[in-house]
């Protein structure tokens, strides 16, 4: 059972009512103390008014001792109602303060705190896309306001580096590319001379083959590292649109492999980046087809309860391996150099655009083996 959290305003509230009515409480104890100590006694005024002899005695009257027996009793009767009254008023009166005290407590912890909500407001609007809000908080050199100056240097730090990081990622998208496309070039312009030997020709198409799984490769790094910088920009996308058209894409390779692909593609709206959503729902469909089994299924969902879900038929997984799968360059298999075409950024990719537009990705082994794929993204 989870427990709920009691927020700092409340816990500084309690403080502050709690110190009071202990005050108040001490006060209170003194003051019945110093009154009780200072009352008259009936005992100690009968004293004072009896004479040696027995015979009871003022200044100018004489008391007999049934009087005086009624005067004690009227002094005893008093002293009690006071204290009573005293005892009543006083607690009554301190609750009603206490309660004020409490009430004001509750304003002073509130703006005492401002300066904490705006460091909060301030790191919940931060994604890796804009790191340039800074708080500027306005006020005396105290503890908040050095807190508030080393979040701006801190964020300050972080711009700086996700900056350096998105010139990275745009110069490795050019320089690393570039190469692969030349040299795919040439080995194209060799293979098509005339004299070409059918050696020369098997060579080529290997080295074509491993030039593509390298430019995957790299189109994989860079899809990733660009979603987990964030989004750059967002819009209104239907959702279900971007799913039936990678489906259709996909038919070619799922009647190659002899897997059918069923779907139930309701109307959906999400905001974010297209490309991004795009790339997402085609690893996860590739992943569906390429992980199956000759004549299995693969079930595609869009919906209002998940934004997507992708079910295949397959080999058996160990519930034990699945969050390993999310972790780039894991597969399944433990060898790392099997003949796979895939690389294991699938569903790293998966996960990285869907953390980049708010949202999570869940994924649990299938009742009759392979793997259930449950996307939840915001507005859906």
């Amino acid at each position: 059972m989870k427990t709920r959290m009691v927020s700092l305003r409340t816990r500084l509230t309690a403080l502050y009512g709690g110190l009071f009515l202990l005050a108040g409480l001490i006060l209170l104890a003194l003051n019945y103390l110093l009154v009780e100590r200072n009352l008259p006694m009936g005992r100690a005024v009968a004293r004072q008014m009896m004479a040696p002899e027995g015979a009871v005695v003022t200044d100018r009257v004489q008391v007999d001792p049934e009087s005086l027996r009624l005067i004690n009793e009227s002094i005893d009767n008093y002293r009690s109602s006071a204290l009573s009254t005293l005892v009543v008023q006083s607690a009554v009166a301190l609750v009603i303060v206490a309660l004020l005290a409490a009430l004001f407590g509750w304003l002073i912890a509130a703006r005492a705190l401002r300066p904490v909500h705006t460091v909060t407001a301030t790191a919940r609007e931060l994604s890796a896309a804009d790191l340039h809000q800074r708080i500027n908080l306005d006020g005396p050199a105290d503890e908040l306001k050095e807190l508030a100056d080393t979040f701006d240097e801190m964020l300050e730090r972080l711009a700086k580096s996700f900056d350096a990081q998105k010139r990275f990622v745009a110069n490795a998208s050019h320089e690393l590319r570039t190469p692969l496309a030349i040299q795919r070039t040439l080995i194209e312009v060799a293979m098509a001379h005339p004299e070409v030997s059918p050696q020369v020709t098997a060579l080529g198409t290997e080295l074509l083959k491993a030039g593509k799984e390298s430019e995957r490769l790299i189109a994989g790094l860079l899809v990733l590292a660009h979603s987990e910088r964030g989004l750059e920009r967002r819009e209104a996308i239907r959702f279900d649109e971007i799913t039936r058209t990678v489906v259709g894409q996909s038919g070619g390779e799922a009647a190659e492999r002899t897997v059918e692909i069923h779907t139930d593609l309701r109307p959906l709206t999400v905001t974010g980046d297209q490309v991004l959503l795009e790339v997402l729902v085609t690893n996860l469909v590739r992943n569906a087809l390429a992980y199956n089994l000759p004549g299995g299924t693969v079930h595609i969902e869009v919906g209002d309860s998940h934004a997507l879900r992708v079910r295949n038929t397959g080999a058996p997984v160990p519930p034990e391996a699945v969050a390993g799968l999310f972790e780039p360059f894991r597969r399944l298999s433990p060898d790392r150099t099997d003949d796979s075409p895939h690389a294991g950024l699938g569903l790293s990719i998966v996960r990285a655009i869907a953390e980049a537009h708010d949202g999570s990705v869940h994924a649990e082994p299938g009742r009759d083996g392979g793997l259930l794929v449950t996307v939840d993204l915001p507005g859906n």
